[in-house]
């Protein structure tokens, strides 16, 4: 019979020998084991990018700016956006001054407060139009995604039908049908909306349902719809939130054009930015601050939403990480 193998003593005083060396209570401890420091999550982790792109600051400024200008509407404007405060000719219009900042409008209405209460419409239309129409598609993407086969197909089908027409004509034909009112601006940008947020979703899911989580999951015996429920569906949303972001300020444009176009409403004591450019044609030359202020109120909007977007879309996306 062969003697034992001796037992390896340790090498310094207080060393927990070979066995203790590879101990690893925690999940924690083996990230500090291995990198020195402990993991972090994803969400953490594209906060932390965000946080730190100046990009995303800056668009993160101009959004909530905006949306305390739109909140704080009737404690910010001076005056009555529908009250006439100062007289006006048609050839003499008064520009920006200490007691207008921002000028008077055709009718001897002053324009900043027009410009405030604009942006409450504005931001009332692009949040009702981009959450009716991520939900419509939320639940188009998920079916398509979740059960395939002829639903998938019929969802698909419908979607690229939808797809095929420019999105700011599809508007404009939803709005025309509807009539001229702030709630057919408000469907009208949602339906063209719907088809994004469908086919992003779709593909999301399909991604995850290939993943190996997924498998694993399955193989547990997990039904189906447990599984699409809890685990698909949850991981597939990060994409389609960004997206939403990102769909507010091309929201805002499009309700602009709509305005622009008389499709909001005919109630023209009512300030939207686009009606308020559509009412400064005929006073370009004679007063140009009536575009200049709408428009530049516009621009900053979709902006904000713009850099917010796309910086948390990098953030969120593995190909940008390092």
């Amino acid at each position: 019979m062969s003697a034992p193998a001796p037992r390896r003593e340790p090498e310094h005083p207080g060393d927990p020998g070979p066995v203790a060396e590879r101990s690893v209570d925690t999940p924690q401890a083996a990230a500090v084991q291995a990198g020195g420091h402990e993991g972090t999550s994803l969400g953490r982790e594209a906060l932390r990018r965000v946080v730190r792109d100046p990009l995303a600051l800056v668009g993160a400024v101009l959004v909530v700016g905006f949306v305390l200008v739109a909140v704080f509407a009737p404690w910010l404007a001076p005056y009555d956006p529908g009250e006439r405060v100062g007289a006006v000719t048609p050839t003499t219009i008064p520009g920006p001054s200490a007691e207008f900042p921002m000028g008077l409008d055709s009718l001897g209405r002053d324009e900043l407060s027009r410009v405030i209460y604009g942006a409450r419409q504005s931001l009332l239309v692009g949040v009702v139009a981009t959450l009716a129409g991520a939900v419509v598609g939320i639940l188009l993407g998920m079916l398509a995604g979740a059960f395939g086969g002829w639903v998938d197909t019929a969802v698909m089908r419908l979607v690229d039908v939808m797809l095929s027409l420019p999105s700011l004509f599809l508007a404009i034909a939803v709005a025309a049908v509807l009539g001229p009112s702030l709630e057919s601006v408000m469907i009208a940008i949602a339906v063209v909306n719907v088809p994004i947020f469908t086919r992003l979703l779709r593909g999301a899911m399909l991604a995850q349902r290939g993943s190996d989580y997924v498998v694993a999951v399955r193989s547990l015996g997990v039904r189906d719809r447990d599984v699409v429920v809890r685990h698909v569906l949850p991981n597939s949303l990060s994409p389609v939130i960004v997206q939403g972001t990102l769909t507010l300020a091309t929201a805002i444009i499009d309700a602009a054009a709509l305005a622009f176009l008389g499709l909001s409403g005919e109630d023209p004591r009512i300030p939207e930015w686009g009606r308020m450019l559509a009412e400064t044609q005929r006073f370009l030359a004679s007063a140009p601050h009536l575009a200049f202020f709408p428009g530049l109120a516009i621009v900053l909007a979709a902006l904000g939403f713009t850099l917010l977007g796309e910086s948390m879309r990098e953030a969120l996306d593995p190909k940008y990480r390092r």
